[in-house]
């Protein structure tokens, strides 16, 4: 039964949350803590980081607060030796930053569509090269990168983006199948609509915030901390079984078929 009982349970591990400043990735780093992993709370924005890392601390967790720039290898290579050096083992990785041009394909520009593809998909291959490697090294850990529900459906305006969240999903497909010998599991997460920074702007306009509410199967959008849950799932001995798979939080969406309930 004890088994069991500790499924969850990540006390002496270490997970590295990057985007831990604010929404998914700070509400994994509060999952993670919770779960008793001590948690590095990695963010560009190191005052973010900072206050996270303070929160986890004064719940009685364990956390460090430290910037890293994703769109630097050196930045990301020494994030990763610095928790090695202190941790010793890199147990999880959550690699949530991205950004997003809404525009029709025909109207993006060479240096919008380079900026979104450098952040998204260079910067998040960044950090998983880097973890794995030393994953695969200690022959353990658990990596989870941060797709969407739309590398599976789009929308107008949202085709670089989607094409970001396709290539991440297929990325750790292919580090699934290379690190399991090593040990190592590598996941995706697939988020649905969620109340982010990222999604102020949808948030500002009701009708299409509403839109997007009734598009799912519970009818509404979702909270940043309703992904700690996946997060933590998917970095504990719980999914000892999982790798190289889309794990879909999103009420539904991508099930459901069409926007109008017929008569039934």
């Amino acid at each position: 039964m004890e088994q069991y009982r500790n499924m969850l349970n990540l006390t002496d591990k270490n997970a590295v949350v990057i985007g831990a400043a604010s929404g998914i990735g700070q509400q994994g780093a509060y999952g993670l803590a919770g779960a008793g992993a001590r948690v590095w709370c990695a963010d560009l924005n190191e005052a973010g980081a900072r206050q996270s890392a303070e929160w986890i601390n004064e719940q009685g967790g364990n956390a460090t607060a430290v910037g890293v720039d994703i769109s630097k290898k050196d930045s990301v290579v020494s994030l990763f030796d610095g928790v090695l050096a202190e941790g010793q083992t890199l147990d999880a990785v959550v690699v949530t930053p991205a950004i997003n041009v809404r525009k029709p394909m025909l109207d993006i520009s060479d240096d919008e569509f380079s900026k979104v593809i450098q952040l998204n998909l260079m910067g998040t291959f960044r950090a998983m090269r880097e973890s794995g490697k030393r994953m695969a090294a200690q022959g353990s850990g658990s990596l989870i990168a941060l797709s969407s529900i739309r590398s599976q459906v789009v929308e107008p305006g949202q085709g670089v983006y989607a094409a970001t969240k396709a290539g991440i999903l297929q990325m750790v497909r292919a580090m699934a199948a290379e690190l399991g010998p090593q040990g190592v599991r590598v996941n995706a997460i697939g988020p649905g609509v969620v109340e982010t920074p990222l999604t102020a702007q949808i948030k500002s306009q009701p009708d299409w915030y509403n839109a997007y509410a009734q598009r799912n199967a519970f009818g509404r959008w979702a909270q940043s901390s309703e992904l700690a849950g996946p997060i933590v799932f998917l970095a504990s001995p719980a999914a000892s079984y999982v790798t190289g798979i889309l794990l879909l939080v999103d009420a539904g969406w991508t099930a459901i078929d069409g926007r109008f309930s017929p008569p039934l």
